[in-house]
């Protein structure tokens, strides 16, 4: 058998066990279990939402306005307009979810990539790219979201950038972090020993073994994602009026609390989903942190 096959089938053998003890701790954190549920249901939601959906989430019908869960085949009653809420907060899951694992995705990329680069390259870079960072932590994160998406205009496009803005600084300073505690280990020494470059070190060697904290807090901030983004919802900074996002749905219906139908079903959906991914979230930080096992 070869060198490479060899190694091979090591690496797979190593996979097969990682795999397997994820898939232990998982069956052996209920609320994972939990949270897994919930956001999937939320998924296929969003999938099928015109499937799933009795009614058009814009279509009017005013003759119907305000209409009590369970009345004239409304299942959770209508809105100022006469708007299907069920159809509406079904809806809703096709902007929420995807602005949030958008907002966290494009932020971790960015950030880990800052923070890999400003560790190991150090000197000027590290000085230049920690104070940029520095500058865009010190203002707290709805505050600067609002003013970014308020210089650059209420939409959904917008919104998600200004999460980005705010949310890439927290994964630039961990990796950093990370990669300065590992960058000078015995196996990175090995590597360039080996004539490596350092890209190849970097992006090859080094990446590869600091990622992990990265997940599990990417995991942590998609449900405080979401729920800032419905925050800019609320304030007016999000999505078109008319849009069924649920931060807009829960400001519009505190303008008609006594309809207690409009604020509550686009709230539940909102904790539920946040509720999930923070279980998730700290199942994840139990599994990859040892210290906790």
């Amino acid at each position: 058998m070869s060198i490479s096959s060899t190694t091979s089938s090591i690496r797979a053998s190593a996979w097969r066990e990682q795999f397997a003890y994820i898939g232990y701790q998982v069956r052996h954190h209920p609320l994972v279990l939990i949270g897994l549920v919930i956001v999937v249901g939320w998924v296929l939601v969003a999938l099928f939402a015109p499937f799933l959906a009795p009614k058009e989430p814009l279509a009017q019908n005013v003759t119907d306005r305000l209409q009590p869960p369970g009345s004239r085949g409304y299942v959770w009653g209508t809105d100022e307009l006469g708007r299907d809420i069920y159809s509406r907060v079904l809806y809703g899951a096709r902007i929420t979810i995807p602005a949030g694992l958008a907002v966290i995705t494009i932020g971790s990329v960015i950030g880990v990539l800052v923070g890999a680069i400003a560790g190991y390259v150090g000197g000027i870079w590290d000085e230049v790219l920690m104070r940029i960072t520095e500058l865009f932590m010190a203002f707290p994160t709805i505050i600067l979201a609002m003013a970014v998406t308020a210089a650059l205009g209420p939409d959904i496009r917008n919104a998600i950038i200004a999460l980005v803005i705010v949310w890439w600084p927290n994964y630039a300073r961990l990796l950093r972090g990370i990669v300065l505690e590992i960058k000078n280990n015995e196996y990175i020494e090995a590597a360039r020993s080996a004539g490596a470059g350092g890209s190849y070190i970097l992006f090859r060697t080094i990446l590869p073994n600091s990622v992990a904290p990265a997940v599990v807090l990417m995991t942590l901030d998609i449900g405080n994602a979401i729920l800032t983004f419905a925050g800019l919802s609320f304030l007016g900074l999000g999505p078109d009026p008319t849009s069924p996002e649920w931060g807009r749905m829960v400001a519009i219906g505190i303008d008609f609390f006594g309809q207690w139908w409009m604020w509550l079903f686009p709230g539940l959906a909102i904790a539920s989903l946040v509720m999930a991914f923070n279980f998730i979230g700290d199942g994840v930080r139990d599994i990859f942190d040892p210290r906790l096992r």
